[in-house]
């Protein structure tokens, strides 16, 4: 091939990497950032993609998760600048209860049980339920992501699902997991 066509092929593909993941990516680091400073975070995350496209996976939803973890490992290093080690605090913006009607309905108070029980979780579980359940990665996504094996995301998410439950108890007496929780995919 000769180095024009090479050239084209590589933005066609970056482009195609690009609008597949730009949305979600930006969505994935909102959550874990202030909104201010999203866009930059993504703009570093993307530069990297570009640099490195020929280690991209071609199968976009597997980039997708692949991105998410270059995500994951800039926002770490950025946390080690500033000298905090504070763990990912997940911002549950997206997921506010709507405003009810006159009585408040099971999902609002579904909502108010889970922001109530959310900050009682260590971050290692938060960012475990954010990837299943916000991101909506599998499990063999979501550990590429965390640098981890399937097996062992199975299990923390497990332990995470089982540490929200208790936060939850005192709130749900039957023991439900609300909304998406308790029906998230299941991680393969």
């Amino acid at each position: 091939m000769d180095p024009t066509a090479a050239s084209q092929h590589r933005e066609q593909r970056f482009r195609a990497l690009y609008d597949a993941v730009y949305v979600d990516l930006l969505r994935f680091v909102r959550r874990r950032v202030h909104p201010t400073h999203a866009e930059d975070v993504v703009g570093e995350v993307l530069l990297v993609a570009w640099r490195r496209l020929d280690d991209v996976p071609t199968d976009l939803s597997v980039a997708r998760a692949w991105t998410f973890g270059v995500a994951h490992k800039t926002l770490q290093n950025a946390r080690r600048r500033q000298g905090t080690q504070d763990a990912v605090a997940v911002r549950l913006a997206e997921t506010a209860p709507a405003p009810a009607a006159t009585s408040p309905s099971s999902e609002a108070v579904d909502r108010v049980d889970l922001a109530a029980a959310w900050p009682r979780l260590s971050p290692v579980h938060q960012e475990a339920i954010a990837l299943a359940v916000l991101d909506g990665l599998t499990g063999p996504e979501a550990a590429l992501v965390l640098g981890i094996s399937p097996t062992a995301f199975r299990l923390r998410l497990s332990r995470a699902r089982r540490s929200l439950r208790r936060h939850l108890e005192p709130t749900r007496s039957d023991g439900r997991l609300p909304g998406d929780l308790a029906s998230a995919r299941s991680p393969r």
